[in-house]
């Protein structure tokens, strides 16, 4: 999927080289010494055999990710996989049974947005998949990530260079990863920084939108909402049980591929593998509770919809769309308001990850921000010349990227002039 991020890289980031520094964070609580750390590459077979060792996981893990979940990477690999995924489970050896206490899978692939001629480890290994952060266990991080650094590095089949797009660049996943890499002596490398919204807020409904929107703003989706149901009945419909998330998708396929997706042809449905993948993960996880459809309908007919999908305490705006017939009507905020009430009232939900690359969607109405990055790894213990290269020259291009890009805008609005 295309994205943007930017270039420019704030302090509290990346050095002037791209290295990410070591956060300003408590050490996790591993306990170095005390975990017999294995890891072995699953198949989809195997993934079905560790439903409960997964659910576990999520349950002790410090950052959650849905696009590690095992049967979004079934559902991929199934559908989508031409390049082949990697997905890699580190487990903490017991007497009596082993426990997982990590998962990171990847995509043989070439970068995003790259013009390099080579094949990296991407993550996530999913298409439409928007966090590319391993789900670790708490106690365990440095040695689960070490090792399977080690296994990376061991096999003679996988890429050495990790790309990672994105990150949140300040969690804790990425301060342990940092500082594994640096016993390793080596160093994480940003080559694009941004923020996307989130909400995470203990605010009252009311005062939420108080502080998110100007009154003006609330006042004009009032008079949208007023205009809608003059002209019929105004409904909004949330859908979680299996079969009911299943037939709402359809209609969200239908309705994102009549809108300005599907024109330019990054819709779901204009990927016959994209849309089987999807249609397959979003049965498997609404099968598991986790994953729901909100629906604004007008006269019985859904005008904006979100899917939504669930890892934990975490809840991920997935995709939306909306009829472009009722732009002028704002469907997608009047919808993200419901959906916001709702997440807020809900004591289950911890954060809600908006899924975007930046700030200049309809979502930037959620004022709370998380730091992400592009981030390259190298999983090679002493870094080597070859990923110093690879990794600066991925940053100057995405930069002369970013100045060709606002050249143009520039050029444009002369010329209308």
């Amino acid at each position: 999927m295309p994205h943007e991020m930017s270039i420019a890289a704030p302090a509290a980031l990346l050095t002037a080289e791209g290295a990410l520094p070591a956060a300003n964070m408590p050490l996790d609580q591993s306990r170095a010494g005390e975990a017999t750390v294995t890891v072995e590459r699953a198949d989809g077979a195997r993934l079905a055999e560790i439903e409960s060792d997964w659910r576990d996981l999520v349950a002790r893990t410090c950052e959650p990710n849905v696009f590690m979940a095992p049967a979004m990477l079934r559902s991929a690999e199934r559908h989508c996989a031409s390049g082949g995924i990697v997905t890699l489970l580190a487990w903490q050896r017991g007497s009596d049974r082993n426990k997982l206490i990590g998962i990171w899978a990847f995509a043989v692939a070439a970068p995003a947005q790259s013009p390099l001629p080579c094949k990296v480890l991407c993550a996530p290994a999913v298409p439409h998949g928007y966090l590319g952060t391993p789900v670790l266990d708490e106690a365990f991080a440095t040695e689960t990530l070490g090792a399977i650094l080690d296994f990376i590095a061991g096999d003679r089949s996988l890429p050495k260079i990790i790309a990672l797009d994105p990150v949140a660049a300040d969690g804790r996943a990425m301060n342990a990863l940092g500082r594994v890499l640096r016993a390793r002596g080596t160093a994480p490398y940003a080559v694009a920084v941004g923020e996307r919204p989130v909400l995470q807020s203990d605010l009252e409904v009311k005062q939420y939108f108080e502080r998110a929107l100007s009154s003006a703003s609330r006042k004009k989706l009032r008079q949208h909402r007023r205009r809608l149901e003059e002209t019929g009945a105004l409904a909004v419909m949330r859908v979680d049980t299996p079969d009911s998330v299943v037939k709402a998708f359809d209609e969200f396929l239908a309705l994102e591929a009549a809108g300005w997706k599907g024109r330019r042809g990054s819709a779901l449905a204009c990927a016959p593998a994209d849309a089987q993948f999807a249609k397959d993960m979003v049965a498997a996880l609404a099968r598991r509770g986790e994953a729901a459809i909100y629906a604004l309908s007008l006269a019985g007919k859904p005008i904006s919809m979100q899917v939504v999908l669930r890892s934990g305490a975490i809840a991920y705006t997935w995709k939306t769309a909306y009829d472009e017939t009722y732009a002028d009507f704002s469907p997608g905020m009047l919808l993200l308001e419901e959906y916001t009430k709702a997440f807020l009232t809900d004591k289950t939900i911890a954060r809600v990850d908006s899924c975007a690359y930046d700030t200049s969607s309809f979502m930037a109405a959620w004022s709370e921000r998380q730091a992400i990055a592009q981030v390259w790894i190298d999983a090679r213990r002493g870094g080597t010349l070859a990923f110093v290269t690879l990794s600066r020259l991925q940053r100057a291009y995405l930069r002369l990227r970013a100045a060709a890009k606002d050249l143009h805008r520039a050029g444009r609005r002369l010329w209308k002039r």
